[in-house]
C-alpha cells in the first residue's frame, strides 16, 4: 500500500474555493449549455470618398463647399496655355464599359430615371433634367455628355503633357464629378469655355457646377486663371454652407 501524504485542511479549502467560484464566473455555461454569444464591436463607419452622387448632388465624387474652396485656394494661377496641337482624338472617348456599353450609355443611365436600354445597351427611353439649364427631356437623343472640364480647356491648363492613358481616363472619369448628361443645347453653348466665360443659365446650379469644376481640376492636377478663379469663387458663395 502506498504512501498517504496528507494535505493541509487551509490548503484544501482554498482549493475548493476556487473551484466553485470558476463554475459561476461569466464565461460559465448557461442552463443550455452553451456559451453566451459574443458582442459585435461596431466597426467604424468607411471615411473613403464615395464615388456614388451625394444626397442633393447628381454627380459623383462631390465635395463640400468648404472642401472645394480649399482645393481652389491651393490650385496653381497661370495664364492660359496653347492650344498648338490639340485634337479631341488624343482624348480616347467614349470607352467600353463592359456589356456593350461605353461611357456615354453608363452616364444616361446614371443621370435619368426609369432608363431603359435597348440589346446594343442605347438609352431608348427615360426621363433627364439638365443640371445647366434645368430643362427636363425624355429623348436621350437631345442629351449631351458633357466634360464638366472640357478636352480642350483640359489641354490647355495641363493636360498638354500627359500620356495617352491620362487623358483616357479623364474622359471617361466616372469616379469624379467630370462627366454629366445635359442638354444638347446647354453643352454646345458652353462650347471649351471655362467659368469666367461661360456660366449655367440656371444659376440655381452654380454651387454643384463651381465644386465640381474646382475638384476636377484639382484631382488631375490643371491649373487656373486668374478670371477662373475668381468667377469660381463667386459660384461657391453661391453654396448654403
Amino acid at each position: 500500500m502506498g504512501r498517504q501524504i496528507g494535505v493541509p485542511g487551509a490548503v484544501l479549502a482554498a482549493v475548493l474555493l476556487a473551484a466553485a467560484a470558476g463554475c459561476s464566473g461569466a464565461d460559465a455555461p448557461g442552463a443550455g449549455g452553451a456559451k453566451p454569444p459574443a458582442t459585435r464591436t461596431a466597426q467604424p463607419p468607411d471615411s473613403k470618398p464615395d464615388s456614388k452622387p451625394a444626397g442633393g448632388d447628381g454627380l459623383p465624387g462631390m465635395v463640400a463647399a468648404a472642401v472645394a474652396r480649399t482645393q481652389l485656394a491651393a490650385l496653381r494661377v497661370a495664364p492660359v496655355g496653347t492650344m498648338a496641337g490639340y485634337s479631341r482624338d488624343k482624348f480616347t472617348h467614349w470607352a467600353q464599359q463592359g456589356n456593350k456599353c461605353d461611357t456615354r450609355e453608363v452616364i444616361l443611365e446614371r443621370d435619368g430615371t426609369g432608363v431603359s436600354r435597348d440589346a446594343e445597351c442605347r438609352a431608348v427611353s427615360g426621363t433627364w433634367k439638365s443640371l445647366y439649364d434645368g430643362v427636363v427631356v425624355t429623348d436621350a437623343a437631345k442629351m449631351d455628355i458633357d466634360h464638366m472640364v472640357p478636352l480642350a480647356e483640359g489641354w490647355r491648363s495641363g493636360a498638354a503633357g500627359w500620356d495617352p492613358a491620362k487623358r483616357k481616363a479623364f474622359a471617361n472619369d466616372l469616379t469624379n464629378p467630370q462627366l454629366l448628361a445635359v442638354t444638347a443645347a446647354s453643352n454646345r453653348s458652353k462650347g471649351d469655355q471655362s467659368p469666367d466665360l461661360w456660366q449655367p443659365p440656371d444659376k440655381s446650379s452654380w454651387c454643384q457646377y463651381g465644386r465640381a469644376w474646382t475638384t476636377v481640376k484639382s484631382t488631375y492636377g490643371l491649373t487656373v486663371t486668374e478670371p477662373e478663379k475668381k468667377m469660381l469663387t463667386t459660384m461657391l458663395d453661391t453654396c448654403a454652407s
